[in-house]
């Protein structure tokens, strides 16, 4: 007798032309068009999740918006290519903590691990150029640590290499949103780009109201204030 949903037997289990259920809790992305092409139906928390970019700024932060406004703990950005700005993200700019980039990539790769080992922030979201293998896979243990959504952005030239995340997209800027490629997902291929069209954020909607900047601060000074 043919095995129509071996999911029911473990949840590691799937068919190749079904998207898995799996255990992993997951957050919405608030795009319910989006959510349905993932699987657990949004946003995997304690996995790494990576978001390759041809250039920052094309749409990412908009694509994260609803997850990251309804954290209730504070969300971390690990080396950021450009300042912050909380109120596109419609974040509290208490909420928000930026570690600048000190010239050492192994230090940011240290902070992010120590915050998503600590549980501390309910979203870490970390950018990079370049990852080894190894330091990969001790971000995804440490992210296993706890709930914590976690997204690493690299280049999108990273798409070709290999890495332990269980969900991988590619997102290219296209007139009135992005495209998403599905550069790995547990569930089948997707052989075409998901257009989703992105509303202006707060920051645009309102470009005249100035509201601060968090300070920023170094990797080696938040293991105090985070870990205690």
């Amino acid at each position: 007798m043919a095995l129509l949903d071996p999911q029911p037997l473990h949840p590691a289990l799937w068919l190749a032309a079904q998207l898995t259920r799996g255990t992993t809790p997951c957050v919405d992305t608030g795009i319910p068009v989006f959510s349905r092409q993932l699987p657990g139906g949004g946003w995997p928390q304690g996995q790494l999740t990576e978001l390759l970019l041809p250039q920052p700024g094309i749409g990412e932060l908009r694509l994260l918006q609803p997850p990251l406004a309804a954290q209730k703990l504070p969300v971390a950005l690990v080396q950021p290519p450009l300042s912050p700005q909380p109120l596109g993200m419609e974040l509290p700019p208490e909420q928000l903590l930026w570690i600048r980039n000190t010239g050492k990539p192994a230090d940011s790769l240290w902070a992010a691990e120590q915050i998503l080992r600590s549980g501390s922030c309910g979203a870490v979201l970390l950018w990079q150029q370049h990852m080894r293998t190894e330091a990969l896979r001790r971000l995804h243990l440490a992210a296993q640590c706890g709930a914590t959504l976690f997204f690493l952005l690299r280049p999108l030239a990273a798409a070709q290499d290999s890495s332990p995340a269980p969900l991988r997209l590619a997102l290219r800027p296209a007139r009135g949103g992005i495209e998403i490629e599905f550069i790995k997902r547990r569930g089948p291929q997707r052989d075409t780009p998901l257009f989703l069209p992105l509303t202006p954020t707060l920051l645009q909607r309102h470009a005249s109201v100035d509201r601060p900047v968090p300070d920023p601060v170094t990797a080696r000074s938040i293991l105090s204030e985070l870990v205690g």
